[in-house]
Order: structure tokens, then sequence, then C-alpha cells
């Protein structure tokens, strides 16, 4: 009996909330962008306008456009040397290093057996991980090889959002809010108040609801409104205590206060 009621603890405390998350503005900059993505350590800027994939330094501005694969629909860069590109329309994934060239192209209509994609984020090594939603699971798959190393047990409600680090996975749905390891395995869950994207901040998360972000604690399995000012936001990206708020036209950088 103690592992289900460790569980239960896990899942009703992490919706307690404690006092809010203060922040401190360190920088704000014009962007006229149609989607702003990340920004990293190296000042390295990525960004989608006109469907083209956009990676922005101080020294020089480079890009890559694939027309014939359709509208991008997400772009991950937590390993910069290996950004994951989908293309949903045409069931397509792009891997590309740090120059925004092709490592690989995944077409999974041409794969057996087919998988229907709708999601992807990182994962470690040569993988990635899937949401096929004809089966409403997840996979993490290793492209060079082409098979699934681990399947999650299916979800029953529409998907949201999925990022990840290289030790876990976190699924958003209508639902709920899954975090897998990288074996697979179920870690917790907690019910989604709400919350309509998230990102990941080492084993943390960020979660946005409506024009509010939130600060999920995973060590004290709390949640916590960050205290930003009142603003539409378009995208949000965070990295090593730096949270990024893109409210169109706008780039806030926000140093934040966690501990």
């Amino acid at each position: 009996m103690k592992p289900l009621i460790l569980l239960f603890f896990l899942t009703t405390v992490s919706l307690s909330a404690q006092n809010k998350i203060l922040v401190d503005l360190t920088d704000k900059d014009s962007l006229n962008v149609d989607v702003f993505i990340s920004k990293n350590n190296f000042e390295n800027l990525y960004y989608i306008k006109d469907n083209v994939l956009f990676k922005k330094s101080d020294k020089q501005t480079i890009n890559y456009s694939n027309i014939q694969l359709g509208k991008i629909t997400s772009v991950h860069t937590f390993n910069p040397l290996k950004i994951n590109v989908l293309y949903s329309d045409l069931n397509t994934v792009v891997i590309l290093d740090n120059r925004l060239a092709e490592v690989s192209k995944l077409d999974f209509n041409q794969q057996q057996p087919y998988k229907n994609i709708s999601h992807i984020t990182t994962g470690f090594d040569n993988t990635i991980w899937l949401f096929n939603q004809d089966f409403q699971y997840l996979e993490l798959y290793d492209y060079q090889n082409k098979t699934s190393r681990y399947k999650t047990i299916p979800v029953s409600s529409k998907v949201l959002d999925l990022t990840s680090n290289y030790n876990y996975c976190w699924l958003l749905t209508e639902n709920n809010l899954y975090c897998y390891n990288y074996f697979g395995s179920l870690v917790y869950k907690f019910k989604n108040e709400g919350y309509t994207n998230i990102k990941a901040y080492n084993e943390n998360l960020i979660l946005q609801k409506a024009n509010d972000l939130l600060f999920y604690n995973n060590k004290t399995k709390t949640i916590s409104t960050i205290n930003i000012p009142n603003m539409l936001i378009s995208q949000f990206f965070v990295t090593n205590q730096i949270l990024y708020i893109y409210t169109r036209k706008l780039l806030y950088q926000y140093q934040l206060k966690t501990d």
C-alpha cells in the first residue's frame, strides 16, 4: 500500500500554492517575428518568420527553409547540435545541426509501421520523443536505427504541448500533465487546471495559464505564480534562470528568483 499512498500524496500537493516567484526585468528588445522559439547562453536567437527558421547571433543570421514540407509546426532547440523541426502536414521531422544544415529527414509516411505524429521534442543521444496520435501514446524514437525504444501507456485526452530535457519528458493534455523518465515510465501526473503551454526548467516547469505564467517546483511539488506585469504572451522560453517572454514586437528578458 505504501507506493499507492505516496502517489496520491504527490498528485495532491502538486496543486498547492505558495508565495509568488519574483522577477527582475533585465532587457527588452524589439522583435518582429511570427514565432519566437528560444534564446540560448551564447545569445543565439531562434525564431520563425514567413515559414523560415532563423538563427541570429551578433555575427550573422542563418536560416533554414523547406517549402515542400509545408508549414513548420514546432521547433525544439534544447540540443543546439540536433535541432528538431516538425512539419505535421506531411508527417515529417527534420534534424538540423548548429548551422541549420539537414542531418536527417524522417518521413513517417514511408516508414513501417506507419506513425501519425502530432508533437515531438528532444530526446537523448539519437532519439526524439514522438506523440503518436493514432494510438495516443509517446514513443522514444531512435532515428538512426528507425526503431522505438520505449512506448508509454496511452492517454485519453487531447494533447496540448510536449517538452523535455535529457532525463524527462512532460506531456500536457486537456485533462492532465504527465512526467515520464527516459524509459517511458510515468514519474508523476497532476490535473490540468487550465494550462495551455509548458517549458522545462531543469527538473521544474514553467506553465502558461491564459496570460499568467506559473512555476512548478518539482522538489516541493508546489505551483507558484510568477510575478510578471500584465501582458499578452505570444510565446515564452526559459533557460538558466532567464525567462524570455515575447509579446509581438517586443522580447522581454527577466531574471527569475526561484531560490
